[in-house]
């Protein structure tokens, strides 16, 4: 049978002038272009309760409304994959994700990803876009991640994280010493060069990242981050765009940043440790069924623990 779920909604002012199909896209992340595109011109989706085109142009402020109809796609094969299950509920799922395993399947990662696990821990979600997904974490980036198992849960989840109602707080080990701590505020998109990459640019999606200094070591400081918004590689764009790269951090860093006289134990801790220095700490938000305030902290990892200790070690040889 068919998935259904009502919509109505409003396209916000700040809209006015888009294509229509592109104002939904904005309004509607959970969904597809192509599948917004297709229940306008079916008229499953309508605006003001008149059939639209997706290429017609919004003004901001029209009610858009209808009762969509998808079917049950499997998106992946279930794996069993261990899952570190930090909370579950009927509607929640939140787990704290190691480094190394990838978010979706794609080329390269075919199965062995997150997507695999959730589908055999949880198999509803494969009814569920981006199989209950809410955000992402980089392949090498740890920490606490949330899931909706049923989509009004996954629906009212993308609402919060849109009206950047979500806590989503980081630990990042940069390269350099900030003064004090402050606000990225730069919007990002793809690099123009390099596609693989993300990059500060003028035709890029508004980004803001807030950071405050945890701990100064020799070279590095150890960063308190919180996301306002949440684009692709947005704390690794935004702290190379400051000059503070993440230590670690294979695309956007260089190579690895030594302290003069650094003990061979501290060189190999930084040497040794080939991902980004990051990890999604704390994670908070409104619980989508009874409107509850949660929140779930998620240990240090091993290796990222372990870099500290070093850190740390090399700052009080030196008197830091």
């Amino acid at each position: 049978m068919p998935l259904t779920e009502r919509i109505d909604c409003q396209i916000p002012a700040t809209c006015a002038g888009m294509r229509l199909d592109q104002a939904l896209a904005e309004l509607l992340p959970a969904y597809s272009r192509n599948r917004l595109q297709q229940w306008l011109k079916t008229g499953q989706l309508q605006v003001n309760g008149i059939v639209r085109r997706p290429r017609d142009r919004v003004m901001g402020g029209e009610t858009v409304s209808g009762d969509l109809a998808f079917e049950i796609e499997t998106i992946a094969v279930a794996q069993n994959i261990p899952l570190a299950v930090v909370y579950e509920d009927a509607d929640l799922l939140v787990i704290d994700k190691p480094a190394g395993l990838v978010a979706h399947p794609a080329a390269g990662n075919r199965d062995g990803t997150l997507v695999n696990a959730l589908l055999h821990h949880a198999p509803e979600l494969a009814a569920l876009p981006r199989a209950g997904l809410v955000h992402r974490l980089d392949k090498d980036t740890t920490g606490l991640l949330v899931i909706a198992r049923r989509l009004p849960a996954y629906t009212a989840l993308v609402e919060q994280l849109q009206a950047r109602a979500i806590e989503r707080e980081y630990l990042a080990i940069v390269n350099g010493l900030p003064v004090a701590g402050g606000a990225v505020e730069a919007p990002i998109g793809r690099h123009p060069v390099d596609r693989q990459r993300m990059a500060v640019t003028l035709g890029g999606k508004p980004a803001v990242t807030h950071y405050r200094v945890l701990r100064r070591f020799r070279i590095h400081t150890l960063l308190r981050v919180k996301l306002e918004t949440g684009r692709t590689h947005q704390i690794r764009v935004h702290m190379a765009h400051i000059r503070l790269p993440l230590l670690g951090d294979p695309v956007y860093s260089g190579r690895p940043r030594l302290p003069p006289g650094a003990s061979p134990s501290c060189i190999e801790a930084i040497q040794g440790f080939r991902r980004q220095a990051l990890h999604a700490r704390r994670l908070a938000l409104a619980h989508p069924a009874t409107g509850q305030w949660l929140e779930w902290q998620a240990e240090i990892p091993a290796d990222l623990a372990e870099l500290l200790a070093r850190l740390e070690e090399d700052a009080d040889d030196k008197g830091n």
